[in-house]
């Protein structure tokens, strides 16, 4: 069976981080109006607020690949090959267990409460056997018409049908798995952050 990759980046996030970037942008047009003065007071912390919502809305992103998935998180990227995975969560957002740490997906949190009211048990089927509980129950967030349980269950299939195949046989390579910080982005909010404190004291 031929392997589609997927490549997941949240609607809304995207446009919060847009509405964000537009507010701060008025924000800062205005306080050039205002005077250079208060441009370098109160610039910084809009500046910042348009960082942070950028790495927290615009960045995010889930990429599920034939090796393995690429987790984009706002600070950190993940790469998790598919022999690493030891179980798939959707509790509070989709997450990938690891022998060595918990991957939580910043693209897909769990549904809030207003959304799970909805849900039929249509909504659960065919959801991969994994998904069950020891008790053979399934959480809200595991249903296939919410992103969290949609994406995790492309991914089950997937690894699911591998583990039956034996690819996983000879076990996982510990280098494969990947942490890459995003220092750019902290080093900036960290001098913005910097910046702000100084220009609200002064």
């Amino acid at each position: 069976m031929s392997f589609e990759e997927v490549d997941y980046r949240p609607v809304f996030g995207r446009v919060l981080a847009v509405i964000m970037g537009i507010v701060c942008a008025a924000g800062l047009g205005s306080l050039v109006w205002s005077g250079p003065g208060d441009l370098l007071r109160y610039g910084w912390p809009i500046a910042l607020v348009a960082v942070v919502a950028w790495a927290l809305f615009w960045r995010p992103r889930l990429h599920i690949q034939v090796h393995g998935i690429t987790v984009v998180n706002p600070f950190r990227t993940f790469f998790v090959p598919w022999p690493a995975i030891h179980a798939i969560d959707t509790r509070y957002s989709l997450s990938l267990q690891t022998a060595r740490r918990r991957v939580s997906v910043w693209a897909t949190p769990a549904p809030g409460r207003h959304r799970l009211f909805g849900l039929s048990r249509a909504d659960f089927d065919g959801v991969s056997a994994s998904a069950r509980g020891a008790h053979g129950s399934l959480r809200p967030s595991d249903a296939s018409s919410v992103p969290s349980g949609n994406l995790a269950q492309v991914i089950r299939q997937h690894w699911d049908r591998l583990e039956s195949e034996g690819a996983f046989a000879h076990g996982e390579d510990p280098e494969a798995a990947t942490v890459t910080w995003h220092w750019a982005s902290l080093t900036t909010v960290a001098l913005l952050a910097a910046a702000t404190v100084i220009g609200l004291m002064v």
